[in-house]
């Protein structure tokens, strides 16, 4: 779920921030243990770093220890081998429900969209979501090619849905060129229809 036009400094949403980053520190190193049982050892300690930082970490920084520790010869191959869902060292994120991150976002201020439903393939959501307050989709991403977009575009409008976009950028760990930050752009018009969308939302 993406939030836009959100406050930062709401309290609820620091809250549980504060709460996913701790949970992502637990599957680092959930994962981590099953690579060692599955006898490829990694290095995590860049990653806590990391975190404490204020950087999130995921996947695909687990990708790249298994780089380094020359495990796997490309971050394809950790997902590929280890990392997907289903794969011998995935471990599944724990938190909220799409319900539930929809309200924080609206409490926040800001409007709520689904992220990438070509990749999730989850269609059978979103009119769910959407009688959720759910504000809008994510039509334009990395992963959507045309008819993609213009499938996802439909819905939204089915729905009363106004869409969003973006490159789906995780950080230059990605091996993904089609998720380089700013390669996929939200037209104007679209933009314009997500900022009304917001302004009509909180005022």
């Amino acid at each position: 779920m993406l939030g836009y036009f959100i406050e930062t400094a709401s309290a609820p949403l620091q809250a549980f921030l504060e709460g996913q980053r701790a949970d992502r520190l637990r599957r680092v190193a959930a994962i981590r243990d099953r690579l060692t049982a599955l006898g490829c050892p990694i290095d995590v300690g860049v990653i806590f770093e990391d975190a404490e930082r204020g950087r999130s970490v995921g996947r695909a920084q687990i990708a790249g220890a298994l780089l380094e520790a020359g495990h796997v010869r490309t971050h394809d191959e950790a997902f590929e081998r280890f990392l997907a869902a289903g794969g011998p060292a995935y471990v599944p994120r724990m938190g909220a429900t799409a319900a539930e991150v929809i309200r924080l976002i609206h409490e926040a201020g800001g409007i709520a969209s689904l992220a990438h439903p070509g990749t999730s393939r989850r269609d059978h959501l979103i009119p769910a979501l959407a009688a959720e307050a759910l504000d809008a989709i994510e039509a334009r991403h990395a992963d959507h090619d045309a008819d993609t977009e213009a499938r996802y575009r439909r819905v939204a409008d089915s729905l009363g849905l106004v869409v969003s976009g973006g490159s789906d950028f995780h950080g230059e760990t990605t091996a993904r060129r089609a998720a380089r930050l700013g390669l996929v752009t939200l037209p104007p018009d679209d933009f314009e229809r997500l900022r009304r969308a917001a302004r009509g939302a909180h005022g």
